[in-house]
């Protein structure tokens, strides 16, 4: 049985972990944060108390982690992967992490004799408990098929995409349409609802034809038009991968304005609205379409 070990016991790392571990395969986690790993150990997870230990006792490491400079340090750092990992042991980075950060420690592992994946989710915390995520794959196939069986618990939907960084690429790219998305969405609800008519009925027209996207198919019936605004992803992560996929835009020599038009709106929302808000909430600010940060992204 594969020794897996998950590094990050957050909202996707602990769904993970204990996904894994409802299918038994042999699972033990660590976390920076005390009270994560009390709070996994109580939910019958077995935690490590140090990141070198569980880097040296497992087979397959599952990173799943804030952003790629706690990745980078985590495989780089003295107590970290790099150092302390068996040869052999694979490496599954589901992080919304950066390229150029994953090729360079990819890269690294390769040469302590460790295989490397990128694998980044969508679904959100529901999605990791359950099982019925989303990953865009980057990697060696070999690598692929290897963690195969791992992958098949945690998620329903799996897409190789390239070699490794093409995860992070897609993922990106993702992240930065459903951004969009949701701001097109906004002001088509305003539209409708200028208009006198009901939101959920004139949705189903629209997702019955070429204008859907996953936001009105997904979000706006899930989240927003029942005011629950709970999908377990905040305007502070959306804002990150937002900034990222711009980052990227500009390391490719791109001039793409809507991109800078959107990363200038959740810029705004992050400002006015809060990190920790729901990001689907952005579609519910007042009077988003004249709103003084919708205005300003324009300009």
């Amino acid at each position: 049985m594969t020794a897996v070990g998950v590094i990050g016991l957050g909202n996707m790392g602990r769904g993970m972990a204990l996904r894994l571990a409802s299918t038994a395969h042999r699972i033990a986690g660590y976390d920076v944060s005390r009270e994560a790993r009390q709070q996994i150990a109580a939910e019958g997870i077995v935690v490590v108390e140090t990141l070198a230990a569980l880097s040296a006792r497992s087979d397959l490491l599952i990173l799943s982690l804030p952003n790629a400079e706690i990745v980078e340090a985590v495989m780089k750092g003295v107590d970290g992967v790099l150092a302390h990992a068996r040869p052999g042991t694979l490496i599954v980075d589901t992080t919304t992490s950066y390229p150029a950060t994953t090729k360079e420690v990819a890269a690294l592992a390769k040469g302590k004799g460790l295989a490397f994946i990128d694998a980044p989710v969508s679904g959100g915390p529901k999605g990791a408990h359950a099982g019925t995520m989303t990953m865009v794959i980057g990697g060696e196939a070999a690598d692929i098929a290897r963690a195969e069986p791992i992958l098949e618990a945690i998620s329903a939907k799996r897409v190789h995409v390239g070699p490794v960084g093409a995860g992070h690429v897609a993922k990106l790219v993702n992240n930065l349409l459903c951004a969009s998305h949701l701001l097109t969405a906004a002001e088509a609800l305003a539209i409708i609802r200028g208009a006198g008519l009901d939101p959920a009925q004139v949705l189903a027209g629209v997702n019955a034809g070429s204008g859907r996207s996953g936001v009105t198919e997904i979000n706006l019936p899930n989240w927003v038009l029942n005011g629950a605004f709970n999908s377990g992803f905040s305007i502070g992560l959306m804002r990150k991968d937002v900034g990222l996929a711009t980052r990227l835009v500009e390391e490719l020599g791109l001039d793409l304005p809507m991109a800078t038009v959107v990363a200038g709106i959740w810029e705004e929302a992050f400002t006015r609205l809060g990190a920790s808000t729901d990001f689907n909430a952005i579609t519910a600010h007042p009077d988003f379409a004249s709103s003084p940060f919708h205005q300003r992204g324009r300009a």
